[in-house]
């Protein structure tokens, strides 16, 4: 209305001069979104700059070699995953690495290797040896310091070994009921209880902190040597030792079957250097250390070692101290049953002055044996060769029958073997090295390991092949076939144990048994799962059970319950269940897969729960088959 009124010539002026407004405001719009694009992109590459790339590759890291200057670092494998090897002995403990080229021992900060596997808990912050060389035997006398746990660790008190370990200089508790025992450490007069778990832990704890500062990278991976002798039961408080310490755990492996392995990588680079192929090497691998006593015998051929049987048991130089320490000292027994102060620390100078006995006794003839124990108890003995094998010949027999077993099982004749390796501490002892000789009829053993670090880098070794680390010169082309150290199978045929995979069984493996019931009208059955080499259940170790319901009622005998066993490579167990009635093309009952082990401690109190409960009610029996 008010533009029809003005003059035809001002109408047109005002439209031309409304539509520079327009123009102008547009333009000026257009300019101060194109300075707020640009700033917000300049912003955005300044923070993008500053802010670390998560999706991209981390920066490598760097290894500084023991063998370097310290200002001289040199670039670590292009893998910072790789795994770690780790020997936790009973005595000592070390760790190895494969750093691109050849395994490396890592040390700690005082240049050792080879570290002492105890821990203190005299202050509030516990150590152990790995960081702590303080004096052990101090330390060992006062009743803080707390060690041999590989020989506890998942084990209850009725044990032997627990029992016979009641003589160490710190409290080892037992109620004599199946469960884990009650280990203490004297810390101002006041016990502080522990477990073995917790003790493996801080060693671990040690160890990764140390491998961290010498890789300079973050450690989560590992592979850990463990005794053959090893029940599941024990292997699993091992694995919740390292998850404690923050590990994963790639592979748990057999002692023997690590320097097996590094056996095999040898041999292999041997082969490369004379241009050949090679042929099949057998070898015979005897470990025995402070805790215990291993055997394997393998098959060795282009890089891929083969198992052929395992045997070992908790026997080893804890045992000879043990023998020599009563020997010298016969009315040791109201010693070793009170821990008072004066008492530990007299057990800890008799475990001292008897512990370097044996090691003196290793390059010399005869020893002198001079200890004042306190209390009016001296000891002034003059201990030679013969009297030492004299009073451990039941532990050199317990050898013996290991290694006798291990070739009968391996069906091989001692002409057969190319080598034989021995490694442990007590590998140094004349009377082990003459007996392994003497039963291989061999004059000398194989010389290119270190008795003491063989375990370690054969672990070494798994760890940078499980890590999936590739070598251009082939040093990594390895593979270990392994054996299971101990037969894997359930209850059944009244008290029975009937083995589904024998001792000795190659991995991976899968083997199946048919059972069936043992009442008419039987609609349930009970699988208990045990692991070991006694006839009786009693006699081996308790994995874990499982019920399956819903077996068509039916008279006894009739329906056939298949029960089969997986193991794969890394060991891992499982159990399968189904029920098939004759005639029947598919089971009646699902197959049941459950994995093993699932006890917790008090297993014996479980085996008895379950006899208590369930009777003979829900047993099995084996299917005969027909001939």
């Amino acid at each position: 209305m008010f533009l029809s009124r003005l003059p035809l010539e001002r109408s047109g002026i005002f439209y031309t001069f409304c539509s520079l407004q327009l123009a102008l405001l547009s333009f000026c719009s257009l300019f101060i979104c194109t300075l707020r694009l640009l700033y917000f992109t300049v912003f955005t590459l300044l923070i993008w700059r500053k802010t670390p790339r998560r999706w991209m590759a981390e920066p490598a890291y760097t290894v500084a070699s023991d063998s370097e200057p310290a200002g001289e670092e040199k670039s670590s494998s292009a893998f910072p995953e790789i795994a770690i090897g780790i020997d936790i002995g009973t005595s000592q403990c070390s760790v190895a690495i494969w750093n691109g080229s050849q395994v490396e021992l890592l040390k700690n900060t005082k240049n050792q290797k080879m570290m002492r596997s105890y821990v203190t808990f005299k202050d509030e912050v516990p150590s152990g040896g790995v960081s702590n060389q303080l004096s052990h035997e101090n330390e060992m006398l006062s009743g803080a310091a707390i060690f041999n746990m590989k020989r506890l660790i998942g084990r209850v008190d009725t044990d032997p070994v627990v029992r016979a370990s009641k003589s160490l200089p710190f409290l080892v508790q037992t109620l004599d009921i199946g469960v884990r025992p009650f280990v203490a450490a004297l810390v101002n007069n006041v016990w502080r209880s522990t477990t073995p778990e917790e003790v493996l832990a801080i060693y671990l704890v040690e160890l990764r902190a140390m491998a961290e500062i010498r890789l300079k990278r973050p450690v989560r991976n590992a592979v850990l040597s463990i005794p053959v002798s090893f029940s599941r039961f024990q292997l699993s408080r091992i694995e919740r030792a390292c998850a404690m310490a923050g590990l994963y755990v790639l592979r748990l492996m057999p002692e023997p079957t690590a320097v097996a392995l590094l056996y095999a990588q040898q041999q292999q680079q041997t082969v490369h250097e004379n241009m050949g192929s090679g042929s099949e090497k057998i070898a015979l691998i005897f470990n025995m250390g402070a805790g215990y006593c291993d055997v394997a015998v393998s098959a060795t051929a282009g890089g891929v070692s083969q198992i052929k049987a395992l045997a070992g048991s908790p026997v080893g130089g804890e045992d000879i101290l043990q023998n020599m320490m009563h020997y010298l000292l016969p009315n040791s027994e109201p010693l070793f049953s009170t821990h008072g102060i004066n008492e530990i620390k007299s057990m800890g100078l008799l475990r001292v002055a008897t512990q370097d006995a044996i090691h003196r006794l290793s390059f010399q003839s005869s020893v002198q044996i001079n200890v004042d124990l306190g209390n009016g108890l001296k000891i002034c003995k003059v201990v030679d060769q013969e009297e030492f094998e004299e009073v451990n010949r039941n532990i050199f027999e317990k050898c013996e029958n290991h290694i006798v077993q291990c070739l009968h099982d391996a069906k091989v004749e001692v002409e057969d073997l190319n080598d034989v390796i021995l490694v442990g501490g007590c590998s140094y002892i004349p009377k082990i090295r003459n007996l392994v000789k003497s039963i291989c009829k061999k004059e000398d053993v194989y010389t290119d390991v270190n008795p003491l670090e063989a375990v370690v880098c054969g672990a070494a070794l798994e760890g940078a092949v499980a890590s999936g680390i590739s070598d251009p010169f082939g040093n990594l082309d390895l593979l270990t076939i392994q054996a299971t150290p101990l037969a894997i199978g359930i209850r059944a045929d009244g008290n029975n144990f009937v083995p589904i995979i024998p001792r000795n069984t190659a991995m991976p493996s899968r083997r199946d048994v048919v059972f069936t019931t043992v009442c008419d009208n039987q609609t349930e059955a009970l699988i208990i799962v045990y692991e070991g080499e006694g006839k009786k259940v009693e006699e081996n170790h308790l994995l874990g059970y499982f019920k399956i319901t819903g077996i068509p009622p039916s008279p006894k005998g009739v329906p056939e319950i298949n029960v089969c066993m997986d193991i794969d490579a890394s060991s891992v167990l499982r159990v399968l269940a189904g029920v098939i009635l004759p005639g029947a093309q598919h089971p009646v009952i699902p197959v049941m897969e459950v994995r093993m082990p699932t006890i917790d401690d008090g297993h014996s109190w479980c085996a008895a729960a379950l006899q208590r409960i369930y009777g003979s009610n829900l047993d099995l029996e084996t299917v005969q088959k027909k001939m």
